[in-house]
């Protein structure tokens, strides 16, 4: 990992057992002296993006979309989010927050209206319900107790790879499989 951890992805150490982040990979959008913010990348919901149309009167032009909808962190359910490509959208919302050319975060109402319009034709997008946080140095900690490992961003991780792969794709990008992890430490091959 070069440089600051955000924006950049955390993924889990295999012997993290937190209920919530157990096998996560979180896209870690802010980090700094007073906390950090991300969300949750590979970790679906029971809730689909049709239902979230329907609750939020989303107008529905062919069929609905087929969006990912993740469950971005325990912090904060009932709000979403979405994570996109902003190269693949017909508007990029002047409030996102772009992370790179290939990927940037919005909470924008206009996005999810895109979205719903799409169709069969959705872009490269995820809602995620909820957000990850951090208080000031709490990811420290958890970085030095083993709980977090640092990998670069790169969007192929979201929009490339099914939701149930990330977390393993993401480490063996720096050479590690979950079995090689012997309680705390992580051997690199």
């Amino acid at each position: 990992m070069s440089g600051s951890l955000a924006p950049g992805f955390l993924v889990a150490s295999p012997t993290l057992r937190c209920p919530f982040f157990h096998h996560t990979l979180v896209l870690l959008v802010d980090h700094g002296d007073e906390g950090s913010f991300g969300f949750v990348v590979n970790k679906p919901s029971p809730v689909d993006f049709g239902r979230v149309a329907s609750e939020l009167d989303l107008p529905i032009e062919e069929r609905v979309p087929d969006v990912p909808v993740l469950k971005g962190g325990p912090v904060s359910p009932e709000t979403g989010w979405i994570v996109f490509d902003p190269r693949t959208v017909e508007s990029v919302p002047e409030d996102c927050i772009r992370l790179g050319e290939e990927l940037a975060i919005s909470a924008s109402r206009t996005m999810l209206e895109e979205l719903a319009r799409r169709g069969e034709t959705p872009p490269r997008a995820l809602l995620t319900l909820g957000y990850s946080g951090w208080a000031k140095e709490q990811l420290e900690d958890e970085m030095r107790e083993g709980s977090w490992i640092p990998v670069d961003l790169d969007p192929a991780l979201i929009f490339e790879r099914p939701i149930e792969e990330r977390w393993e794709s993401a480490l063996a990008s720096l050479g590690v499989e979950p079995g090689m992890v012997i309680g705390r430490k992580i051997a690199l091959a």
